[in-house]
């Protein structure tokens, strides 16, 4: 005859504390992955912002200028890290 689960809960309640002994995965956000690259020195480069709309305002001077890739500014390389897990 088998024993009638305890007060609390008997095997469940076991399985339930092996599943919080597992540590979570690690997921990076997903939406800063797709506008980050990390560089293999480390850097973090992004393409700077203001280049997206409204672009019959801004001077040709002014979006060629905001082409290419920048480095991300000091302020922000510890928050964008945090966000890809790093």
């Amino acid at each position: 005859m088998p024993s009638s689960p305890g007060p609390r809960g008997g095997l469940q309640q076991r399985a339930r504390a092996s599943e919080r002994e597992i540590m979570p995965k690690m997921k990076p956000h997903s939406g800063m992955a797709k506008r980050v690259r990390v560089t293999g020195a480390g850097k973090l480069l992004s393409e700077p912002a203001g280049k997206r709309h409204l672009l019959e305002g801004k001077a040709s001077k002014r979006t060629r200028r905001l082409s290419g890739t920048v480095e991300a500014s000091k302020a922000d390389r510890r928050r964008i890290n945090k966000l890809l897990g790093r």
